[in-house]
């Protein structure tokens, strides 16, 4: 069974439209308060893909994603994307064998 991929649009600093896909959201309980992290799909002069948080609630009906702004909530994302493509790799090495 595949997961279901959740997206929704935004309007770039262009003025067009984008579908970007969810990759996961959370709370934090140190900020309390609640985080989307998501993907356009395109990728850095590195190639690696670009990914992007904001602050939202999950309780309004139209959902607004709201700046991040704090060094302190920017290391949480950072440690949870760490987190995340550290159990990443090590799956997909535990696979390999």
């Amino acid at each position: 069974m595949q997961d279901e991929v959740m997206t929704f649009k935004v309007i770039n600093d262009e003025g067009k439209e984008v579908e970007c896909e969810v990759l996961f959201t959370f709370e934090s309980e140190e900020t309390q308060k609640n985080y989307i992290v998501y993907t356009d799909n395109t990728t850095d002069n590195d190639g690696n893909t670009k990914v992007y948080a904001s602050i939202y609630n999950p309780d309004e009906k139209e959902t607004k994603l709201l700046p991040i702004e704090s060094e302190k909530e920017w290391k949480i994302i950072e440690t949870i994307l760490e987190e995340i493509q550290s159990e990443a790799s090590n799956g997909e090495n535990n696979n390999q064998q």
